[in-house]
């Protein structure tokens, strides 16, 4: 078999070599204008009557690291806010970053749409500042979030829903903590991701880290949910509306059908970060979903763009100090010479794979050799090449195929 990721890795395997070929279901999407017209339904029959009464309108959307089709759906938003008395002066929307860096205009006229761009006020929130302290969750994570949350009387949440290492699925309160959210809370909701193990969290609805996220977006007022689920390629499947967390479930159901696939482990995992790719902060998915089908002492091999290297904003730290598992760092932290818990807990998620469990080999144009040894990956020059050092650490040994792997969801089937 001849595989190919991306436009610069190739490699032959023998057929009989290969144990599972995993990607998401072949589900297609819609297109755009069929998309619209259900959207524009769904969104009228259930926003208008909560409209009636709002005067400020705080619309949160995803950036560039996820394939929301944001530009179909704030104008049908913009539409229905309009008709229901609420000027378009009267709107904000709050790209939620999280902690990643802002986006272009043209960034922005491509995700978003050049008319919508032109109409409403966009800003993008700092995770370092604007935000204000709004009390604690139960279990006493402190809930510090953008302070424009103060400013508007209805929130609206629009996002996708694929499964993720730190929360379970992607989607839901997620667009409110981290999306919105200041470095303390962040940190404590990511950091207790940290305590599991991916199969304990990776496309699991309710977890301990979903509870969490979710009283964080309870608290900080999110209203209203948008969430799309996408096929494979990132056109729009089906769209859910309404009520926060319901609406994240249902969503989150439906996706875990889509992206999930019964497998088995191996000694060797080939994945792709698709499309997870601008740098190794994302690519990590590809990691995560690998993880799951991945033997102990194995070794698994990342194929990755990452045009943007190791990451804009935390990429120095994680050079610094490396992949380590859970341990390791925990030890760093409470010394205090890693006081970051954002990039502790990535550290650990990716870790617990390439260090403790196994091997990690990169194929990456964007991350030089030199670098990718010093995070702890095992450098490769090519797919190829990528294999022959897997097969020198763990001898001929069965392969596991995965495409779309920053949204894969293998299931074992004895978790099925």
């Amino acid at each position: 078999m001849r595989l190919k990721y991306y436009d610069f890795a190739e490699a032959k395997i023998p057929d009989d070599r290969i144990k599972a070929i995993l990607e998401p279901r072949h589900i297609p999407g819609k297109n755009p204008s069929e998309f619209e017209a259900e959207l524009h339904d769904l969104i009228s029959e259930t926003m208008i009557p909560k409209l009636k009464s709002v005067k400020r309108l705080l619309i949160l959307v995803d950036d560039i690291t996820r394939q929301t089709p944001t530009h179909l759906i704030l104008p049908i938003i913009l539409k229905v806010a309009n008709y229901c008395g609420i000027k378009d002066e009267s709107i904000t929307i709050l790209v939620a970053t999280g902690t990643h860096r802002s986006m272009t205009l043209k960034e922005q006229k491509e995700k978003y749409g050049e008319s919508v761009v032109r109409r409403v006020k966009i800003r993008f929130h700092n995770y370092k500042g604007d935000t204000v302290r709004l009390g604690t969750t139960s279990r006493g994570t402190h809930v510090v979030v953008n302070r424009l949350v103060l400013e508007h009387d209805f929130i609206v949440g629009v996002g996708m829903v694929v499964p993720h290492r730190v929360a379970g699925f992607s989607g839901g309160g997620k667009i409110v903590q981290p999306g919105i959210s200041g470095v303390e809370t962040t940190g404590q909701t990511h950091w207790l991701s940290a305590e599991f193990e991916g199969r304990e969290i990776l496309g699991r609805i309710r977890n301990p880290v979903r509870d969490e996220i979710e009283a964080v977006a309870d608290i900080a007022g999110l209203n209203f949910l948008i969430n799309i689920v996408l096929d494979r390629k990132g056109n729009p499947i089906k769209a859910f509306v309404g009520e926060p967390l319901s609406t994240f479930m249902k969503a989150a159901e439906f996706s875990k059908d889509v992206y999930s696939t019964k497998a088995e482990k191996s000694e060797i995992v080939i994945t792709d970060s698709y499309p997870a790719d601008i740098e190794m902060w994302q690519a990590a998915k590809g990691v995560y979903s690998g993880d799951l089908v991945l033997k102990n002492e194995g070794v698994l091999i990342l194929v990755t763009p990452c045009t943007e290297g190791i990451g804009a904003e935390f990429g120095d730290l994680i050079t610094k100090f490396g992949y380590m598992g859970y341990r390791d760092v925990k030890k760093l932290v409470e010394l205090g010479e890693l006081d970051n818990l954002i990039v502790a807990a990535h550290l650990v998620h990716v870790g617990r794979v390439i260090r403790d469990k196994g091997k990690g080999i990169l194929v990456s144009p964007g991350v030089k050799p030199e670098i990718a040894k010093r995070v702890g990956f095992i450098p490769a020059s090519s797919l190829s090449e990528g294999i022959d050092i897997a097969e020198s650490l763990v001898g001929r040994a069965e392969f596991t195929i995965c495409y779309n792997g920053g949204e894969l969801l293998p299931i074992m089937a004895s978790d099925a």
